[in-house]
């Protein structure tokens, strides 16, 4: 239970990473992906990576500057575009459904305008998941200059679309539905320089 801690991914660039771990029963239709993050960089950094065999960005959310964030399903993307970050923590939440293909995306409790992504996609189910790094193989293929370097939290994976109260409850860190990776039961292994710590302000 990491309830009020956070991960420090101490250097940069990184070599570290975490890895989670999650039963995944059968190819995703529809995901929510929500973390927290706090840094000061302005190069490109990955936050939440989840990779196949097949496909090495089968689900990536990405940063690759301070105004924007991508969010990649099945080696596709869709960029947001988002005002800069005053050095304060950062929420957000991205969602997905094949049906439709639209991507949804909510930084900081408020919705952006959604998009379309990759309508008809299944993601496949046995994945290496990680904070921290992009993977370009799977599993590996690490780019230090595409790491994360800061604090991670409250990161959750949900094997479906959240609805708007749940995406802003998500943001007020609310009671949430069961999660395939939810912060508050993360199976997770640390490899390399990322140190659990308490949080250190809201």
């Amino acid at each position: 239970d990491l309830y009020r801690k956070v991960f420090v991914f101490r250097n940069d660039p990184s070599n570290a990473y975490v890895v989670l771990r999650a039963r995944l029963e059968q190819p995703l239709q529809n995901f929510t992906v929500c973390l927290r993050s706090y840094t000061d960089l302005t190069r490109p950094y990955s936050l939440f990576s989840y990779a196949t065999k097949a496909q090495d960005n089968e689900i990536l959310l990405f940063k690759p500057k301070p105004s924007e964030y991508r969010l990649y399903v099945g080696g596709k993307f869709v960029t947001f575009r988002v005002p800069e970050g005053h050095g304060e923590w950062e929420h957000v939440c991205a969602s997905w459904e094949s049906a439709t293909g639209i991507a949804e995306f909510w930084l900081n409790g408020k919705p952006w305008p959604r998009k379309g992504l990759q309508r008809g996609y299944t993601v496949g189910v046995e994945a290496v998941m990680l904070l921290g790094q992009e993977q370009d193989t799977f599993g590996g293929g690490f780019d230090a200059y595409n790491s994360f370097s800061g604090e991670m939290a409250d990161v959750y994976l949900w094997d479906t679309g959240l609805s708007p109260d749940k995406m802003r409850a998500a943001y007020q860190s609310l009671r949430l539905p069961p999660a395939l990776l939810a912060w508050k039961s993360l199976n997770y292994e640390v490899r390399g320089d990322v140190v659990v710590k308490p949080r250190l302000r809201e």
